[in-house]
Order: C-alpha cells, then structure tokens, then sequence
C-alpha cells in the first residue's frame, strides 16, 4: 500500500514524484521516501554516517567520484527516507552507466546503485527493502534495464539483502574492480 501526502505519486501520464510513503502493512514501518539533491543538508549528513561506516569497516572511506547532476531525475535518482517523526533513516540512489572499453562489465541501460545505507538505529525494519524497490523502480520507469552495484565483503549483511531481492553476482567493475574484497551484483529490470 502506498500513501501519499499532498504530492504527486508517479503514475503513467503523470508528473515525476518528490515524495512517496511507503507503508509497511497493518504492523509494519513507514517510511517517507523523497526525491533529494546529493547536497542537500539531510544527504550530507548521511554521507558523512555511511563515510564513517565505511572507514570502520574498511579502514577508509569510499573514494569514488560521485557527481550531482548524474543523480538528478529524471537521469538518476538520490532518495532519503525518513521515519514517521521526520529524521532522516536511509538513503540510496542510483545513477546511469553505459558499456565501456575500460569496463567490460558494464552494460549500455545499466543503472549502478550507490550509497545504499540505514541508520544503525532503524536496521531491520525493512527499509533497506523499500528503498531498494523504489530504486528499482524508478530506474526502470527511467529506461534502465539492469541494476548493478558494489559492495565488500565485511558487509556480508548487504550482501545477504542483494541475493534475497534477487541479485546475482557479476564481476568487478568501477573504483574497486581490482580491490580483493569486493563484490558486485546485478539484477535485470527489464527484459
């Protein structure tokens, strides 16, 4: 069930949507999914959360260039959720990626999800899975045919939710592609 507070949900023939509630079912979490610039304050900060995440877990942080306008709609898409009280508790966007010679990975239509995250305090709420949905989605709404991403091996819990959506794994590809422990996934979107 979708619930939409006083903005447009997207349908066939209408407008691109900047705010989605998502509802869990009769027990299940809320969550309000909005359309955000990559330097809004709420995506700084949550950045900045998933940037020390990765330093504790990796010993560094995420060095890979991410440029705004490759996130902005209808191209790309940067979502923040927010629980029922209004704070900010996910994040996750995706932007296009084409075939390229330095990457044989890659595939023209795909769509690579990144920064992908929950705040330790709403972990296991299902959020994770709405938002992955909403990305999906929208990057098919936009013409993408395959979704694509990367993670590493001290998240086995990432890992776990991509094959549980139906990721499969796929090879190496981008900043990490020669790094050991990473590990990337992909899921077609359409046929």
């Amino acid at each position: 069930m979708i619930r939409v507070s006083g903005v447009p949900v997207r349908r066939s023939g209408t407008s691109t949507p900047e705010t989605r509630i998502m509802d869990g079912g009769d027990d299940g979490p809320v969550l309000e999914l909005r359309v955000c610039a990559l330097d809004h304050p709420d995506a700084v900060r949550l950045n900045d959360d998933i940037q020390a995440y990765y330093r504790e877990v990796y010993g560094d942080g995420d060095v890979t260039v991410l440029v705004p306008e490759q996130f902005s709609a209808p191209r790309g898409r940067y979502l923040i959720g927010y629980d029922p009280g209004g704070a900010p508790v996910a994040t996750g966007a995706w932007r296009p990626v084409d075939a390229t010679d330095e990457d044989p990975v890659l595939r023209d239509g795909d769509a690579e999800i990144k920064r992908m995250y929950v705040v330790p305090a709403a972990r296991g709420s299902g959020h994770a899975r709405t938002l992955l949905a909403e990305l999906e989605r929208t990057a098919a709404d936009a013409g993408r045919r395959r979704m694509i991403l990367e993670t590493g091996t001290a998240q086995p819990d990432a890992m776990s939710l991509y094959r549980a959506c139906g990721y499969h794994p796929i090879g190496r590809f981008g900043t990490y592609r020669d790094d050991h422990h990473s590990r990337c996934f992909g899921k077609p979107l359409r046929e």
